[in-house]
């Protein structure tokens, strides 16, 4: 009869050990910032929304699509730090960017914001580039150098 029960051997001795662990590797690779899409995301949705949230639309149309246009793009730069972050990551010093563009745009692109209107487009913009140094220092902390 045939020993079917499970053994738990070593796997060094695998033909093919050196090369799951480079696969192995290679599928973790650029994950440390994973923390980060989430909140990234949700940052995203919120400077997108945030115009009825506050109650600015009749005020300030242009910060409305303004906003809705930035949210969307930080919500589109989120999912694809989650679909493909080896390549996204590099991305990390344009979401900064447009963390400093959020802080300026209410006196560019806004007719004299009230403070609210004003308050709220730089604690986004803050947030934006607070978490895009994080995602920027994680991956360089985690690229090895030449």
């Amino acid at each position: 009869m045939a020993n079917v029960s499970p053994t738990r051997g070593d796997m060094t001795s695998h033909p093919d050990v050196s090369e799951m662990r480079d696969r192995y590797a290679r599928m973790l690779g650029g994950r440390d910032v994973t923390l980060l899409d989430g909140p990234v995301f949700l940052l995203g949705l919120y400077c997108a929304v945030s115009p009825w949230i506050l109650h600015y639309t009749t005020s300030q149309p242009a910060l409305v699509t303004h906003n809705l246009i930035m949210g969307i793009a930080i919500g589109l730069l989120a999912l694809g730090f989650t679909r493909a972050p080896e390549r996204m990551y590099g991305l990390s010093w344009a979401f900064c960017a447009m963390g400093v563009w959020m802080i300026i745009a209410p006196w560019v692109v806004g007719d004299s914001p009230d403070a609210g209107v004003v308050v709220n487009n730089i604690i986004i913009g803050a947030l934006a580039v607070i978490l895009g140094l994080m995602c920027a220092g994680t991956v360089a902390k985690s690229t090895p150098r030449p």
